[in-house]
């Protein structure tokens, strides 16, 4: 019952693009119908996943038409956790598409982009219940060949060009690492079936296989470095699809993650210890990074990497616990890991869809050039500021809760001899650095996008988004506020989806997370915390009804302009000279040459370190290294004729028994 109801949402997600193709380009109805199609599919199957979490594994079945008739599917409790946020995001992005890529206004790229929202859409959830590598693979290109085709929707704009070709070849690498795990799977395991290896593995088979599946699945997960291709792709998207790429598309590199390591036998401490530092870096280096960006959607794009990095945080400590046998640290991390995951495909979509509505309004991503939003977008500005709380971290939201667990978790390991607590008891200040630059980061973002004067004729003119835009945005609000005031509600369904990480435990009985941590206290802080924010709001609200409105105090200017207040760079500015050493700002000084000088700006830059700085080099010095070959490449048929026949008789040589001829040789004489 429950694998028939997500075949279904898979046929109808996958299919609701098509009615689009027979319609005119310039008739809504195309979009419309894929809308309904795509909610129909989404609501089936969030029922279907609704009933994995409550009920008993199905078990695996054979699809005949999934991976030539080799697919295994089925749905556990892990299956259904991922498949609500895919579904929720999925089918929320589809109703914003309306409002935001309509297709009376986008007749050459709506088409394309419902179709292939649906196909991805499809393909993410088709990996999610696999239960083998034929079935998983198919789901698994199924999603990457459809969000290269989203990335690149505007292929008329060379950004969005190049944004879909670095990314088409990084999840490519990551598809070919991916392959060689499986064959080597295989032949350890006689079976392409998710099951345990047998106890009596070589450990150098356990290592590969680790680091192998540690670098196919995070490289699409986006964890620094192998984040290179998710700045750009992020940016340059339609904004809801940056919001199912981010809040959905590098979970399945974590799904990964969560899905195989535990199949791997006796773990060692090492395992634990490189997640956790990988998840530090990310962490960091992500969230120092996005303070340093000028462009809204790539800044949410390297929050994105810092979520990655928090979540592998807490799955790095789940994996220290199965080396530690320490039951109550696996509990902890996979169930900080696994609430962040829903937590930030809740609130990086509301933060996207929000920047979306942003540049629906004013036609720009620059945050200089923004400025004074929340009043002519109120509610964009309230679901905005509900995000950006929840993505810092703090109560009464989602985000506090799941970075509570990973605190939790680490405390309890930081308080414990040997290795295992030396690891916890470095991570735990990276968390806490984490959340403080994410606050400073927000409050440079919320500042200079809502607060203060527009800065720019395109931030005066803006106007309020439909409600198709804001409507999917408040419901997403709803979920991280739900999360985050009743968090207990959530621990059972986080104990069922953890459960196959506890079975790999050694001692007594299996700890719940409800005696582990105290969700009912953090759920009654967090309600205090909204009655006093509320509190705090309504009497603003009273007081400004019975003051008069005057100008911001203006050191003695009769007339303060918006080039008197603080941009988001002069905020940013002093801990991005903090971090210099690795962000290495590239600062375009004015020129003022004369006595009477032209009008002159200061502007700064900042590049991406992989990309800009290794990956792109690299190929440029290949590039000029083999161009001595180009001259083989003359364009005459004549000359390429020669080459086959150069080619044929060098693969005929190797027909020729030249051995047996220099021995007949030797003999005679």
């Amino acid at each position: 019952m429950i694998v028939d109801l997500v075949a279904v949402a898979i046929v109808l997600l996958a299919t609701s693009g098509v009615p689009g193709l027979f319609l005119p380009r310039g008739s809504p109805w195309g979009q419309r119908a894929a809308t309904v199609i795509v909610v129909v599919g989404s609501a089936t199957g969030l029922v279907a996943a609704a009933m994995g979490l409550a009920g008993p594994d199905t078990g695996a079945y054979v699809f005949p038409w999934l991976s030539a008739g080799t697919g295994l599917v089925g749905v556990d409790a892990t299956s259904a956790f991922f498949l609500v946020p895919v579904l929720l995001v999925g089918g929320l992005g589809s109703v914003y598409g309306l409002g935001y890529w309509p297709q009376a206004r986008n007749p050459r790229t709506a088409r394309k982009l419902q179709f292939f929202w649906g196909t991805m859409m499809a393909g993410i959830a088709t990996l999610v219940v696999a239960r083998d590598a034929p079935a998983f693979l198919f789901g698994w290109e199924f999603m990457a060949l459809s969000a290269f085709f989203l990335v690149s929707t505007e292929d008329d704009k060379r950004e969005c060009r190049k944004a879909g070709l670095v990314y088409l070849m990084a999840t490519h690498v990551g598809t070919l690492v991916l392959f060689g795990f499986f064959a080597l799977w295989k032949r350890t395991s006689g079976s392409f079936a998710f099951q345990s290896l047998p106890a009596g593995t070589s450990p150098l088979v356990a290592n590969a296989l680790f680091f192998m599946a540690l670098i196919g699945f995070s490289l699409k997960a986006g964890a620094m470095p192998l984040h290179f291709w998710l700045p750009g792709a992020h940016a340059n998207a339609p904004s809801h699809v940056s919001a199912l790429m981010s809040g959905i598309l590098l979970k399945m590199g974590i799904y990964g993650l969560v899905r195989m390591l535990p199949l791997l036998p006796a773990p060692p401490v090492a395992w634990g210890g490189i997640i956790m530092m990988l998840g530090v870096v990310s962490g960091v280096l992500g969230v120092v990074f996005a303070l340093a960006q000028h462009d809204l959607k790539r800044l949410l794009a390297y929050h994105s990497v810092e979520n990655i990095g928090i979540i592998l945080m807490g799955l790095g400590l789940a994996m220290l616990g199965r080396s530690q046998g320490r039951p109550e640290w696996v509990l902890l991390g996979m169930g900080g890991c696994l609430l962040h995951i829903w937590n930030h495909a809740l609130f990086k979509s509301l933060l996207f869809m929000g920047a979306g509505s942003v540049l629906h309004a004013t036609r720009t991503r620059q945050i200089d050039c923004l400025g004074g939003l929340a009043k002519p977008m109120p509610r964009t500005a309230a679901l905005f500021l509900v995000g950006a709380v929840a993505i810092c971290g703090l109560p009464p939201l989602n985000g506090f809760v799941s970075e509570f667990l990973v605190y939790a978790g680490l405390f309890r390991g930081a308080v414990t001899a040997g290795y295992g607590g030396i690891m916890t008891l470095a991570v735990a200040p990276a968390l806490a650095l984490v959340g403080a630059l994410a606050v400073a980061c927000f409050v440079k973002v919320y500042g200079a996008v809502f607060l203060g004067s527009a800065r720019s004729g395109a931030a005066t003119a803006a106007h309020e988004s439909p409600v198709a835009m804001t409507i999917p945005m408040g419901v997403l609000a709803a979920a991280c506020l739900c999360i985050g005031l009743a968090p207990g509600l959530f621990a059972p369904l986080l104990d069922r989806a953890a459960a196959p990480w506890m079975a790999s435990t050694d001692g007594g009985a299996v700890p719940r997370l409800a005696e582990l941590v105290p969700l009912g206290a953090v759920g009654g802080f967090a309600m205090a915390v909204a009655a006093a924010v509320a509190g705090a709001v309504l009497i603003a609200r009273i007081r400004a009804v019975r003051g008069r409105a005057v100008v911001t105090w203006d050191c003695g200017y009769a007339a303060p302009g918006p080039r008197m207040q603080y941009t988001a760079s002069s905020f940013a500015g002093a801990l991005v000279s903090l971090f210099r050493w690795v962000l290495r700002p590239r600062v375009h000084e004015p020129q003022i040459p004369g006595a009477f000088p032209q009008e002159s700006s200061m502007g700064s830059h900042v590049d991406e370190p992989v990309l800009d700085r290794a990956i792109v080099p690299a190929f440029v010095s290949m590039r000029k290294g083999l161009g001595w070959f180009g001259r083989f490449q003359q364009g005459q048929t004549q000359g390429y004729i020669l080459y086959v026949l150069v080619a044929l008789a060098m693969l005929l040589a190797t027909l020729v028994p030249f051995g047996d001829i220099v021995k007949s040789l030797f003999t005679r004489s």
